[in-house]
């Protein structure tokens, strides 16, 4: 291939597909380099999280809610439901289809958007200064298994090669007894005891998956707190329903010392957070201890990209790299590992490279980090955003809050789903909302409204004096933020 592109995109998850799109959009020729195969080994675009992530667990999270409805819930609404079963390859057949739609529609969007895919593993060679600023690029040698290797030039590259599951010494996968979490999105059967090793957003969400298809479902997590990134507050309530209502078993503090693969399925003995020896025997295990940035095969030594001590792209605020015209974005640079903040990264990124072809500085164009949604999609769903009180309290800022439970709103009650709240921490002085903090039903959706006050540098009043619809759920954010003042009304 010997065309000179504008801009090479390397990998097609959700910072790098919507990377290229907009650099499609900003009128910049634009090849995508992806190496992604589905299980029928043909190409499928849209990285871990269309392929094995958010959107299929997402798909199972939805069938395993319904199930659970039906066989406990629909009851209080007069429904009856009679001889209830669950057929696991048609609920793995949905999620199929549903992964096939998205991953073939960005294929679609690049044909509209006169993107070039090239499918194959791309690796940084080298840079051409042959005449000229003009013709200032890089070479990207992309090799496809037997296929014929090919090269691609391009004077700006996007590095967005997303991370992998972090591997177990103690717990290697096997994809038969030992699962990663593809392995965890295909079981065709749901396994009488299943163990995960790691209590973080995947573990949770995929053991309550399989939880409440019927398996007895035991988290070890190495972490002495239960998800220590989130509110203390949000974190023990969250453990409390995860526990008693969806019914997963959660140790935290543990130390993993060794795990045994054989017919009968896995053994896993551990150390408890009281130091004392433990032995679990489960049909199956899933190893979910987080993931790590994908650099493998990039060729960073050859061309001097910098990493960092933990293996990530050295980036500075714009995601610039090191090397001159490469920027890199998402999971294999700093900061957290959510798709969102991938994608957000790739707009920038397109923008800033657009305006500079423009003559434009575009010292503007920038991702707030600290701004970021977080959501873990258990029910009762997790979402945050900003700072934690803990953080506050550590930092020594002066705060106020504002708290709204569930139970005293009218559509939660009318949903049946009453559990959790809404948390506002808001700037003791000025009463900038500093962090908001949920936990309850589809808090996914109502997290938005606080990254957007957040965004434009409101207050807890500003929240308060706005008009929410009732009923509605976002009546309890409403009402945290009167709380901030001592002034909720339905409390």
């Amino acid at each position: 291939m010997d065309n000179l592109f504008d801009v090479a995109v390397i990998g097609a998850g959700p910072g790098g597909y919507v990377a290229a799109i907009r650099c499609a959009q900003l009128g910049l020729n634009t090849v995508c380099i992806d190496d992604w195969k589905n299980e029928q080994g043909k190409p499928s675009l849209g990285g871990t999280c269309l392929n094995v992530g958010c959107i299929p667990s997402k798909a199972l999270l939805e069938s395993s809610e319904n199930f659970e409805r039906a066989g406990h819930k629909f009851v209080e609404h007069g429904i009856k439901v009679e001889g209830l079963s669950i057929d696991i390859p048609a609920m793995i057949a949905r999620k199929d289809k549903i992964v096939k739609a998205f991953t073939g529609g960005i294929g679609m969007l690049f044909k509209k958007n006169k993107i070039t895919a090239v499918h194959g593993r791309g690796m940084l060679q080298k840079r051409y200064q042959e005449r000229g600023n003009d013709d200032d690029s890089w070479e990207i040698r992309v090799s496809a298994g037997d296929e014929k290797e090919q090269s691609v030039r391009a004077r700006h590259i996007i590095i967005a090669t997303g991370s992998t599951p972090r591997t177990l010494k103690l717990a290697p996968v096997d994809d038969v007894n030992v699962l990663d979490n593809a392995g965890a999105l295909a079981l065709q059967q749901t396994p009488a005891k299943l163990a995960i090793i790691g209590a973080g957003v995947i573990g949770l969400e995929l053991g309550s998956v399989w939880r409440r298809l019927g398996a007895e479902v035991t988290l070890l997590e190495a972490q002495a707190d239960f998800l220590s990134t989130a509110d203390e507050q949000v974190a023990k309530e969250a453990y409390k329903a995860l526990t008693r209502d969806t019914g997963l078993v959660i140790h935290t503090g543990v130390e993993i010392k060794s795990t045994e693969a054989d017919n009968d399925g896995v053994k896993i003995d551990y150390i408890d957070r009281d130091n004392n020896p433990q032995s679990l025997q489960a049909d199956k295990l899933i190893v979910a201890v987080g993931r790590i940035p994908n650099t493998v095969g990039l060729g960073a030594d050859a061309v001097g990209l910098q990493l960092d001590e933990r293996g990530y792209i050295s980036v500075d605020e714009f995601c610039q790299t090191s090397l001159q015209n490469v920027y890199a974005i998402g999971d294999v640079v700093r900061g957290p590992m959510l798709a969102h903040k991938a994608s957000e990264e790739g707009v920038a990124v397109a923008e800033r490279i657009a305006s500079g072809r423009q003559g434009e500085s575009g010292s503007s164009i920038h991702v707030d980090l600290g701004m970021m949604p977080w959501v873990i999609y258990t029910a009762p769903e997790i979402a945050w955003v900003g700072k934690t009180e803990q953080t506050l309290k550590a930092d020594g800022v002066a705060y106020k809050a504002g708290q709204f439970p569930f139970m005293a709103n009218g559509r939660a009650r009318a949903l049946g789903e009453t559990t959790g709240f809404v948390k506002i921490l808001a700037d003791a002085e000025s009463d900038r909302i500093l962090g908001v903090h949920m936990v309850g039903p589809y808090v996914s959706e109502m997290i938005a409204e606080a990254v957007v006050a957040m965004e434009f540098s409101a207050s807890s009043e500003d929240l308060a004096r706005i008009v929410h619809a009732h009923p509605s759920l976002s009546e309890s954010l409403h009402e945290a933020a009167l709380g901030v003042d001592k002034r909720a009304i339905h409390i």
